[in-house]
């Protein structure tokens, strides 16, 4: 006689592999790195998909702008489909200024290979001269190929990315012409004060539906979209909050956008960089709606032009790096990094982020516990008879 049961077996769920990503060690998470290495180690492990960073820029949004750069070179490498979108500078050129990456991997092989061909030419009385001690390794394969594909990748500022890698990448650029195009042509409505956000959101949905980014899309091969916005809420984008101070009505727009592209990136194969210019914002509490509406907030302070650039104990670093708010996905609280204190530095070939280090204290009126003075004795204001001597009736 057979026996129904309702037991079924726990079969663990495969995380779909996509070149370019890793799942996270802490919540299981997809990541994609920023393509900052260092940066990536803050965030723990990279970035989530489906979640928007947002880069309050410096006073001179230039290591703003360098982040959208490592960004957007990260996506061309590992192969990733990109969108820029931009309505101070032309993403054209942003996009030709890309940092070339430094891959010493084949240099290896081709050394390896070389040393193969040496060893070949002496003859055949080496053939007799085998390993002793690890001879099980003699049939390995001498040459390993290079990774397909590889986390993280560093760059070098002062090279630019080959233009034919670049151009066949497929980069999909909104400009200021392309916004004042659109919005000729479609009108403003309610809520969307300004067009020109309904034209970005209009293009990354549009993006995602024809490219299959989908999380709903039954595909066998999925990539990542990257989308790359910078100075979001400038002037040039035609809402005029960040000029003004006059309510919440002048920046309804921005709001709604973030709110809408949060949503839209939820369910897709996508992340999203943006910069925005805060030190712009007239109005703290519009600053603070900003960061609440996306999931990782980081704000860049620049010692150029700044006190504290004079200032010693800074003299090793380009700026400090502020981390206001971490993703919070898959878990309870946010997972929290070794030190709050962080700061960036930019040389001549790279840019990293580092724990802000303070030079010792190393001044000589510094008091040290060994060579703290004996305390003087007062008088005593209790009842004890003796005015030299402490008791335990002195009160």
């Amino acid at each position: 006689m057979a026996v129904s049961t309702s037991f079924n077996k726990r079969v663990k769920a495969k995380i779909r592999h996509i070149p370019g990503t890793k799942p996270s060690l802490y919540n299981n998470q997809l990541l994609v790195s920023t393509g900052i290495p260092s940066l990536d180690a803050v965030l723990g492990g990279g970035l989530a998909v489906g979640t928007v960073l947002l880069v309050e820029e410096d006073l001179h949004a230039t290591y703003a702008q360098l982040m959208v750069k490592y960004f957007l070179a990260e996506g061309v490498v590992s192969g990733h489909a990109l969108s820029a979108a931009s309505a101070d500078i032309d993403p054209d050129q942003l996009i030709q200024d890309l940092p070339a990456p430094i891959d010493d991997v084949p240099s290896r092989a081709t050394t390896t290979s070389t040393e193969q061909t040496e060893a070949a030419s002496q003859g055949s009385g080496d053939a007799d001269n085998k390993m002793s001690i690890a001879w099980r390794y003699q049939n390995q394969p001498k040459v390993q190929p290079a990774p397909t594909a590889q986390f993280g990748h560093y760059y070098n500022l002062t090279k630019r990315m080959e233009a034919e890698k670049v151009n066949g990448a497929g980069i999909d650029c909104l400009s200021f012409t392309d916004l004042l195009a659109y919005e000729r042509e479609q009108p403003s409505s309610p809520p969307y004060t300004s067009c020109r956000y309904k034209c970005v959101l209009h293009k990354i949905r549009k993006r995602i539906e024809d490219g299959k980014f989908s999380t709903a899309v039954k595909s066998g091969q999925h990539n990542i979209l990257r989308i790359a916005i910078h100075s979001l809420g400038s002037p040039l984008w035609g809402d005029g909050g960040s000029l003004h101070n006059h309510g919440e009505d002048n920046q309804v727009s921005l709001l709604q956008f973030l709110l809408a592209l949060r949503a839209t990136l939820r369910t897709a194969f996508s992340v999203c960089l943006l910069t925005v210019p805060s030190h712009l914002f007239q109005d703290a509490g519009t600053v603070k709606r900003v960061e609440r509406l996306c999931d990782t907030v980081l704000r860049l302070e620049s010692f150029a032009g700044s006190g504290k650039a004079k200032n010693p104990a800074f003299r090793d670093y380009t700026g400090l790096l502020h981390l206001i708010k971490l993703p919070c996905l898959n878990e309870f609280v946010s997972r929290m990094p070794e030190t709050l204190d962080l700061a960036f530095r930019v040389r001549r070939k790279k840019f990293t982020i580092e724990k802000l280090h303070l030079p010792p204290e190393l001044s000589d009126t510094a008091s040290r516990e060994q060579d703290d003075p004996v305390p003087s004795l007062r008088p005593s204001l209790g009842c004890s008879s003796s005015a030299t001597r402490s008791s335990k009736l002195d009160f």
